[in-house]
């Protein structure tokens, strides 16, 4: 959990100090401004889709250092169902190609965290 938060920030960070870096990482290919039409809200959303990721990285670091079981249980389902949009928006040509890595990373996570909580809680029992 805190090393996905760690993530989540920095990459959030990079959004928010070198927008096309991110873009580019995720597989899009940045515009110069000059090039960008009118009513081009590319960057605003960036820009709020960054901010947001700062966030819930601190949410994951301050939890995972709380060692907040019941947080780590509901961000289950969620990265599962963020990586299923993300996957049908490369499936349907919402997204590039290289999306898909963003969506991957999300069911990876989901599925290492469910194992994780699997493995403690088996351990506990074994123990109690």
């Amino acid at each position: 959990m805190a090393v996905f938060g760690l993530l989540a920030t920095a990459l959030g960070v990079v959004g928010l100090v070198s927008p096309g870096t991110l873009l580019t990482v995720m597989g899009f290919t940045p515009l110069p401004d000059a090039r960008r039409a009118d009513g081009d809200h590319t960057l605003m959303f960036l820009t709020a889709s960054s901010m947001a990721a700062v966030n819930m990285g601190v949410y994951y670091v301050l939890a995972a250092l709380a060692d907040w079981k019941a947080f780590f249980r509901w961000t289950v389902p969620f990265r599962l169902l963020t990586c299923t949009v993300f996957l049908l928006a490369v499936a349907t040509g919402r997204a590039p190609a290289g999306f898909a890595g963003v969506a991957l990373w999300e069911g990876l996570g989901a599925v290492v965290t469910a194992v994780a909580l699997r493995y403690e809680r088996r351990a506990g029992h074994r123990t109690a």
